[in-house]
């Protein structure tokens, strides 16, 4: 994990923009701030002064990373954050403190360093007694402790005593001036500054690595081709040209732009020979003397044998045959041997010592090398010493016990096979909870207290220009520090133009306190303080990472509506009558009214509104009259005007301007004749004239009223009045004689003559019976008569006659039925003696198994309650207090 973080020097803020800074910046710490920023501007003015003369942009960065240690630790101290990484306590400017002068600087408690020196010295030395040879008194002077942090070696002679300073001059620094930076001296640091330059550092005794030197000098350039006037702290550069110095070869020269140290080799491809000239090859000139694959196969000097050595240069030298030869084991010596000639084995033992060390080859005197596995069977212990057998002396030995043995850490057993007694460190992870309560030991196991968490967590403000780092496990008890630079989010109310300024800060910004001042529909404006529309915060300040899932992006808060406008003005009654107006407020939309009438002309325009003061809308109309709204009464009198032509039908409408509409109600009038009946509209009919009226009725069709002497109906047109000459109908009559056996058709004016001749009224005669008996009957009319009685007679329906045969045979089979059945239901006594039987021991089953259900049932109620009296007492013996 990165801990590290890359600090700036705070730019000098100009006066225009320290000034118009809102109130909610107001607080308790900007005089500790203030005084933070005193102190860095007392600790590096001697060196920025020095420093000014090198005004290049690179000088002002290196001038910002050199002060950053130092800047780091004055923000820390300045938001009271500086915590010791061992306890993980506060380090209050009155706490004698030591800090790690090799690579970290880190500060720590005097005391906690004390303890966690000893604690690691005493470890160190213990450990290198226990697997070194050497003894305990020699282990403890050799023996070395680490920083927490860098793990930087120190000796246990550097296991700091005092509280000194950070240059180390004054022993016991005063920390009750505010003035002078906790745990300094006051005084000018004077530390030799690093690469040994020969100067010294000019900064106020201080945190942190001395920053480099800033004096100027004269010096040339990593290849020396361009000498300038550079920083003696960053003396060494680069002309960023060509190097151009000559390499190893001899030959070519460098082509890497101007660097440090010495030049790469030689890079540029020849063609090139090996050593014995045989193969030619293209190589970087820097691997140019290069050997092939191929023996040398040159002739020797004694002109027989060939160098069996591979590609080399120079002469091949003499043949390693000549001179003194022996035999294969070196025994024997022969003499004056030609180089081609084979020396002979002499026969004994060869003896050569064995690649074991101990025994020595049991073979004849013999060509080759000698057996690479020495199989004499010797006496082995295994590296534990538990077990001992015969084994071939080439083969290893080991026993399967595992050693229970505890390592260094004294957590662990060794549990190798056979283990020689120095047991190797353990290679468990501690995974212990480290004092910071968010991370485990990573080192391996071990005996002592752990290392402290190394992870610095750094605190910034919002916007990230300000911070400084913690111990990580201190970070829950920090503020975030002050920053001095301006908040960026502009603000979406009305009066971003003319908003002042804030500085940078976690959450909302703060409300605009300017008049809202925005004007109202009515014309007035709002006078109280501004409620538009907020940015959306930044972030709360939290130390925890959010989840990707969760995170939203913050919206902007939306600004409250004006309240209604409080202006008071004056506002008449809903009737807008004269004289009835109220003072209200204006952004109250209540009307009133006066209670007195309405008096406006009602739509007919004949009556007038009698409803007292309502809401009314006026508009003149083309007549002059003004033109009631909707909320005036209907008029709902009935239409009394005259209409025109008059009819006896009032007008169907209710009272409305103007004239009434013309009739259209359907008046009925049937024809003379009165067959059908006529419907006309009311208008029509009354416009009409009587002679009009009259032809308007008829239907056009014979007259259908019915004849007053006789039975059929006028034969004239539809006309008026009665039918003309009653007596005179000229249709035919069927005339029967009174047993209608006969008839003859005569004229209904003769029908009306007999019935008068006979003192009989045509009228007072039924209609069915018109015509009958005024013809005398004859002797034809009773032979008739008997012929119809005989028609009649046959024409009677005939009577059934009873069959009493049939009856009594179907009644036998039923009784035959009946019998049958009888005979089928008797049961025989040994079937009923059966039954009752089994009815007595269904019985008795039944209640052997009711008295079983009660018994057992009892003894389950008994066993129960036992169970739970045990149960009870149980529980009351563990609740009794020991003694």
């Amino acid at each position: 994990m990165n801990t590290t973080a890359n600090y700036h020097q705070p730019a000098p803020v100009p006066p225009s923009a320290q000034s118009p800074f809102s109130d909610s910046d107001t607080d308790s710490d900007s005089e500790n701030f203030q005084v933070g920023a005193d102190l860095s501007n007392s600790i590096f003015k001697a060196y920025l002064e020095f420093s000014s003369s090198s005004s290049s942009s690179s000088a002002s960065s290196i001038t910002a990373v050199d002060l950053s240690k130092i800047q780091s630790f004055l923000n820390s101290s300045s938001s009271g954050a500086l915590s010791c990484l061992i306890c993980l306590e506060r380090i209050r400017p009155s706490d004698p403190t030591w800090s790690c002068s090799s690579l970290c600087f880190t500060l720590f408690h005097l005391l906690c360093i004390q303890s966690w020196a000893r604690q690691a010295s005493d470890l160190s030395a213990a450990r290198a007694a226990a697997r070194l040879p050497i003894t305990a008194e020699t282990a403890a002077k050799q023996a070395t402790w680490n920083c927490p942090k860098c793990r930087s070696s120190y000796s246990k002679s550097e296991i700091p005593k005092s509280y000194f300073c950070f240059c180390g001059k004054l022993r016991d620094p005063p920390s009750d001036n505010p003035w002078i930076l906790p745990h300094s001296c006051g005084e000018i640091c004077n530390r030799p500054l690093p690469n040994n330059c020969g100067h010294f550092c000019l900064l106020l005794c201080h945190p942190g690595p001395c920053p480099s030197c800033p004096k100027s000098i004269k010096t040339r350039c990593f290849c020396g081709s361009l000498e300038d006037f550079r920083r003696c702290g960053f003396k060494n550069f680069s002309c960023n040209k060509h190097c151009n110095k000559r390499l190893d070869c001899n030959k070519h020269n460098c082509s890497e732009i101007c660097h440090p140290s010495t030049c790469p080799p030689c890079r540029a491809r020849e063609t090139y020979r090996c050593r014995c000239g045989k193969k030619e090859e293209e190589k970087d000139c820097c691997d140019r003397d290069f050997r092939c694959e191929n023996e040398c196969k040159k002739l020797l000097t004694c002109g027989k044998h060939v160098c069996e050595r591979g590609c080399h240069g120079g002469d091949c030298g003499e043949c390693p045959l000549q001179g003194k030869r022996t035999c294969p084991c070196g025994k024997r010596v022969y003499e004056g041997m030609p180089c081609d000639g084979v020396a002979p084995v002499c026969g004994s033992t060869c003896n050569k010592l064995l690649n074991c060390g101990y025994h020595r080859c049991p073979e004849r005197c013999h060509k080759g090398p000698c057996v690479e596995t020495c199989r004499t069977m010797v006496k082995k212990s295994c590296r534990c010493g538990g077990l001992k057998k015969e084994v071939p002396c080439y083969q290893d030995f080991s026993c399967e016990k595992k050693c229970l043995t505890m390592r260094d850490c004294g957590r662990h057993a060794c549990r190798r096979r056979c283990c020689d007694g120095d047991c190797p460190p353990c290679s468990e992870v501690c995974d212990k909870r480290l004092r910071c309560k968010n991370h485990k030991c990573p080192a391996p196991c071990h005996r002592g207290a752990c290392a402290p968490c190394p992870i610095m967590v750094t605190i910034s403000c919002a916007c990230g220009e300000t911070r400084f780092e913690v111990p990580c496990g201190t970070e829950k008890d920090q503020k975030p520090p002050k920053c001095r630079k301006l908040c960026k989010i502009t603000p979406l109310c009305r009066h971003a133009a003319n908003s002042k300024p804030h500085r940078c800060h976690y959450g909302p910004c703060p409300q605009c306190r300017a008049l809202c001042e925005e004007e109202y529909m009515c014309g007035h404006k709002c006078n109280l303080r501004c409620h538009g529309p907020r940015p959306p915060p930044n972030p709360e300040f939290t130390l925890k990472p959010k989840k990707k899932k969760s995170y939203h992006q913050p919206e902007c808060t939306p600004g409250t509506p004006c309240p209604p406008c409080p202006e008071l003005i004056w506002r008449p009654c809903v009737g807008e009558h004269i004289g009835a107006e109220r003072m209200m407020v204006c952004s109250n939309t209540t009307r009133f009214s006066c209670d007195n009438l309405c008096g406006n002309l009602l739509p007919c325009g004949n009556h007038y509104c009698t409803k007292t003061c309502h809401p009314l809308e006026t508009q003149p109309s083309s007549s002059g009259h003004p033109k009631r709204s909707d909320t005036c009464e209907e008029c709902k009198l009935p239409c009394e005007k005259e209409r025109i032509p008059k009819c006896s039908h009032p007008c169907p409408l209710q009272c409305h301007p103007g004239e009434c509409p013309p009739c259209k109600v359907l008046v009925k009038r049937s024809c003379h004749c009165g067959a059908m009946v006529h419907a006309f509209e009311c208008i029509y009919y009354n416009n009409l004239s009587e002679k009009d009226q009259v032809a308007a009725r008829t239907c056009g069709g014979p007259c259908h009223r019915k004849l007053p002497n006789c039975t059929h109906l006028c034969p004239e047109i539809c006309h008026v009045d009665k039918c003309p000459a009653p007596d005179k109908c000229s249709k035919k009559v069927t005339v029967r004689c009174k047993c209608q056996t006969l008839k003859k058709e005569w004229i209904c004016q003769v029908v009306q003559a007999a019935y008068r001749d006979s003192g009989h009224d045509p009228k007072d005669i039924p209609k069915n019976q018109f015509g009958l008996g005024l013809l005398p009957c004859n002797s034809d009319c009773k032979s008739k008569v008997q012929e119809v009685e005989s028609a009649l007679q046959l024409r009677k329906p005939k009577v059934p006659e009873k069959k009493e045969p049939e009856n009594e045979k179907q009644g036998s089979k039923r009784r035959k039925r009946r019998d049958r059945i009888q005979e089928g239901k008797q049961v025989s006594r040994l079937q009923k003696f059966v039954a009752t039987i089994k009815r007595v021991l269904v019985f008795i089953i039944i209640v052997a198994a009711l008295i079983a259900i009660t018994y057992y049932g009892y003894k389950g109620l008994l066993r129960l309650s036992d169970w739970m009296n045990e149960a009870e007492l149980q529980r009351a013996k563990r609740r009794r207090p020991r003694i």
